[in-house]
């Protein structure tokens, strides 16, 4: 099971438990932001950024709605004034054997960002659960899904740039064809009969 939550047109999701927490983990996108209460157990939280956005862009009322959700899905941190939030892109996290269920690590602590909750907020947190939706997803569909538009995209791109490139190949080549016609039309390469020499002429006198 997978919650679903909407602000501002961006979408947040969490997973019921830990497992399904692996689930999110696994099949997470590339353009989903990673949140966790820091230092305390709380929900695996998701944002979902729209393409072209990234972590630094994320508006800080949609920061804030992510932070109260955590910290609002955290049994000790819920209770705990002043805490803080860690959140990172979900390529930065990191699985490996010897973690338990729904345990991760970073990469690179360099991209860990975090953001201090003084206090539960209930309006934030009391406004989102009115947007919330249960769903069970394939994620493993989804994220195919997503792969596969990401390569016709790139493909896409690819094909429009050859086509481009051969167009300007082809003007070019046109530009320079019409340069090389305009020189051999040029006056300074033209006869006439009136250039001809007179002495020549003479002959015939």
């Amino acid at each position: 099971m997978v919650f679903y939550f909407k602000t501002e047109g961006y979408v947040i999701y969490v997973g019921l438990d830990k497992y399904e927490n692996e689930e999110l983990l696994k099949y997470g996108f590339p353009e989903d932001i990673w949140f966790h209460v820091d230092k305390h157990s709380s929900a695996h939280v998701y944002l979902r950024l729209p393409k072209g956005e990234h972590i630094q862009t994320i508006p800080a009322t949609v920061l804030e709605d992510c932070a109260q959700l955590v910290k609002a899905n955290s049994i000790t941190g819920n209770k705990t004034n002043n805490i803080n939030v860690v959140y990172t892109p979900w390529s930065n996290l990191k699985k490996t054997g010897d973690m338990d269920v729904g345990q991760v690590g970073f990469h690179k602590h360099r991209e860990v960002l975090n953001v201090k909750v003084d206090k539960r907020i209930n309006e934030i947190v009391n406004r989102l659960n009115k947007t919330k939706e249960e769903r069970m997803p394939d994620l493993q569909a989804e994220r195919e899904e997503r792969d596969r538009a990401e390569r016709e995209a790139a493909k896409k791109v690819a094909r429009e740039k050859k086509e481009n490139e051969r167009e300007e190949a082809q003007r070019r080549r046109k530009e320079a064809e019409e340069k090389s016609y305009s020189s051999l039309m040029s006056t300074d390469n033209m006869t006439s009969n009136a250039d001809m020499d007179s002495d020549a002429s003479d002959d015939f006198m």
